[in-house]
């Protein structure tokens, strides 16, 4: 992997949120926080760069369960405002008024959605900013609801690798174990990650770098990485896939 100095990049982060709140003549920010490393992150980020103060935490979980522990204990340890928002009623209501029974993945991707609505009233009523949670790994496979947790204002995590997070984390001293739990995106019970991608984040960003980065053949990097390229190319599948995802929705030229 690149090898990064992280207080410096920690300083970049940092400057980059407060400077882009200031631009916007906001009076804050607003972000969802799951109990994940990610959210954290972003958290002790934006604490950091504009004050405690100018921060706005929402849980919003569907389900009760260790999550919002985590979630709490992050807003607690960094002594922000945060709220509490049962998504469950507002979920279930429209997911009533479809006229079938959604999938896990289509319900999972409803919650996501539901959340991205309550984060923009929140900052809209507040005159504040979003700052969404995705890293490069998720944003370069697609791992993340469109219109959904993919929707932000800005998105300070959104060039660093997950492993590279999980390295700035320590640093800001995000609790650890955060730090340590299993990543999941929370869209139904007992998912994580690296079981849905079908590759764990440490292989999986040592090949998006050079795969995407580097634009290394793929042969190249299987033999870098002891691999089978059949596992490379489920990594570009990944990435191919999903390059809609990456873009504002586009039409055929007409003239």
């Amino acid at each position: 992997m690149r090898k990064l100095d992280y207080e410096k990049v920690i300083e970049i982060l940092t400057g980059f949120i407060s400077e882009k709140v200031n631009e916007a003549g906001a009076d804050g920010v607003v972000l969802g926080i799951s109990g994940g490393v990610d959210s954290a992150t972003v958290a002790y980020l934006a604490a950091k760069a504009l004050g405690k103060e100018k921060v706005l935490g929402l849980i919003m979980p569907y389900y009760e369960n260790r999550d919002v522990d985590d979630a709490r204990l992050v807003c607690e340890s960094l002594g922000i405002e945060y709220k509490i928002i049962n998504i469950q009623p507002i979920v279930d209501a429209f997911a009533s008024q479809l006229g079938f029974q959604p999938d896990s993945r289509s319900l999972g991707n409803i919650m996501a959605r539901t959340r991205m609505i309550l984060l923009y009233a929140h900052a809209n009523q507040l005159n504040c900013l979003v700052l969404g949670t995705s890293n490069r790994s998720e944003f370069l496979v697609g791992y993340f609801t469109k219109w959904g947790d993919g929707a932000s204002d800005y998105a300070p995590l959104i060039n660093l690798y997950k492993t590279e997070v999980w390295e700035i984390a320590k640093l800001l001293g995000v609790p650890e174990r955060i730090i340590q739990k299993k990543p999941t995106a929370g869209l139904w019970e007992g998912q994580t990650d690296e079981d849905e991608l079908g590759i764990s984040y440490r292989l999986l960003d040592e090949i998006l770098w050079r795969l995407v980065d580097l634009e290394m053949p793929k042969d190249r990097i299987a033999g870098e990485l002891g691999v089978g390229v059949e596992k490379v190319e489920h990594v570009e599948r990944l990435v191919r896939g999903s390059e809609h995802k990456r873009r504002l929705p586009l039409g055929p030229e007409v003239l």
